[in-house]
């Protein structure tokens, strides 16, 4: 890949935010606490699944990996971005940038379909409870994973091999704080036409789909619920699906705002910080603060540990 004076690309600069250097100091300890905390709660949610025998359930299996999966993509973007922060030379290499758009296209996508998949998980236990444990079996649970996952790199691999494949001659700077498929292909000298194609079609595909899942879902949640003659029943019902609503609600409505409806270039780094660095850290506080299950299990940890 050649730039016009004939050099070729080994690397891209990324600009970050807008004056970011001023406050550099600032950004740097908010990004340090939000990662760390993110860590702890992600990896403590996959160890106390893992640990307390009464989470082994379909429920908490799809939420282990969707802490996983957290964890995996905003590692991908915050120690590169805290770096850089630090950093007089904000550059990622050619081959970084690349494995970088690989991995957090491929988990972020597949976190689509886990909290899809968990909205299935939800309606066939309030709409078909006395099948539950025959419907949602370990083999289902294991395909609808494999499924996602298989989704979640298939789209990234497509997607970051047609946009690396391009020239790039118009320059290295890259107009965000990680390499993400929009800005680099705004670099390109190539024809992105095709491009830009493939990547709504990927991504109105997987967005499209996910949504509708987890929408009908609901439908048919909502009206199991109503039918319902027990207001204790419909509580438990409602609390049982109160922590996934709220996670969905956010991370598609920050998703959306990204590829669909396209702010200016600060708007979506903004969406960006929150879906790719806040909303991993939030996800473990969702699910641990609004779940009984879950606050049952760190309590007996606590009172053993004591």
């Amino acid at each position: 890949m050649k730039q016009n004076n004939g050099t070729e690309v080994t690397e891209f600069i990324l600009l970050g935010f807008a004056g970011q250097h001023k406050s550099w100091h600032i950004l740097f300890t908010v990004f340090l606490v939000i990662y760390v905390v993110t860590l702890v709660g992600n990896f403590g949610m996959i160890l106390l699944i893992k640990i307390d025998s009464c989470l082994h359930t379909p429920m908490y299996f799809f939420l282990q990996h969707l802490a996983f999966i957290d964890l995996c993509y905003t590692s991908a973007i915050t120690p590169n971005m805290l770096k850089n922060f630090i950093g007089t030379k904000h550059s990622i290499s050619f081959m970084g940038c690349m494995v970088q758009l690989l991995v957090y296209g491929a988990f972020a996508t597949t976190d689509c379909y886990i909290l899809a998949a968990m909205a299935v998980d939800r309606y066939v236990a309030i709409c078909n409870p006395l099948r539950y444990s025959v419907i949602m079996s370990q083999r289902l649970c294991f395909l609808l994973l494999v499924g996602s996952y298989v989704m979640g790199f298939l789209n990234a691999s497509v997607n970051t091999a047609f946009t690396f494949s391009l020239n790039f001659c118009r320059s290295n700077a890259i107009n965000h704080f990680f390499c993400d498929a929009p800005p680099i292909l705004a670099l390109s000298c190539s024809n992105i036409d095709f491009n830009i194609m493939l990547l709504t079609v990927f991504v109105g595909f997987n967005l499209t789909f996910t949504v509708t899942v987890v929408i009908f879902s609901y439908i048919y949640i909502l009206a199991a619920i109503l039918r319902m003659s027990s207001a204790a029943g419909r509580k438990k019902a409602f609390s049982t699906c109160a922590s996934h609503l709220t996670a969905v609600t956010v991370f598609y409505g920050t998703l959306s705002y990204m590829y669909v409806l396209h702010g200016s270039p600060e708007q979506e780094k903004v969406a960006s910080v929150f879906y790719g660095i806040i909303i991993p850290m939030l996800n473990p506080l969702i699910y641990s603060l609004r779940n009984k299950d879950v606050l049952e299990a760190l309590k007996k940890i606590g009172n053993k540990c004591l």
